[in-house]
């Protein structure tokens, strides 16, 4: 099991990593819009490929943040019911939907997904409005993400396993730190302090 538990934190760091870089394509879609929408009224020009490379980044980003997001358990849950159990009762129902709905799902995507992308990326298919972008690396996103969702899938289910076995703690307990915004309150809150020691 010790050998599991290295392979899930091997998981668990890739896709933490990607989820950190990952946000940055959000903010190139952003300025690619606001840059969009200036040339448009400024100059009354504009391209369908503005648009279309916004949406490819959006894709990226949203496909390829799904592990990072299952690492940390942000993902959709109904914990209405699920929420009155007690956690092992939770946990058994984590493995079964890992094991029954989300790894399964995951590779039949790949399955169909991998082959789409290569029919792409073979014929050089265009979008099919004027000015528009080559399609294969949209397509690529598919088997990206999913390669990645399926990767923290049984990094999670690892985990689940190591703590019924009461090998770990519980794996779906979030850390008590601050938020990015919570930190910077904090250190604007302390560069005021000094500066009203200095004066």
């Amino acid at each position: 099991m010790s050998a599991l538990l290295k392979l899930s934190d091997l998981i668990d760091g890739l896709n933490r990593f990607i989820g950190r870089w990952v946000i940055w394509l959000i903010l190139a879609s952003t300025a690619i819009s606001a840059v969009n929408a200036v040339i448009r009224k400024a100059f009354n020009y504009s391209s369908n490929a503005f648009l279309e490379v916004q949406w490819y980044l959006f894709a990226a980003s949203f496909m390829m943040a799904a592990g990072y997001t299952l690492l940390n358990n942000e993902h959709v849950r109904i914990d209405v019911v699920v929420g009155r159990f007690s956690k092992r009762v939770q946990t058994w129902l984590d493995v079964f939907g890992f094991t029954v709905f989300l790894l399964p799902l995951c590779g039949v995507v790949l399955y169909l997904g991998v082959p789409f992308f290569l029919q792409g990326l073979r014929s050089g298919e265009m979008s099919s409005n004027a000015g528009g972008l080559i399609m294969w690396p949209v397509y690529l996103m598919i088997p990206v993400g999913f390669s990645l969702l399926l990767l923290q899938g049984i990094s999670e289910l690892i985990k689940r396993i190591a703590f019924l076995m009461g090998l770990i703690d519980d794996p779906t307990k979030k850390a008590e730190t601050k938020s990015a915004e919570e930190e910077l309150a904090e250190a604007i809150r302390l560069q005021a302090e000094q500066a009203a020691r200095k004066a």
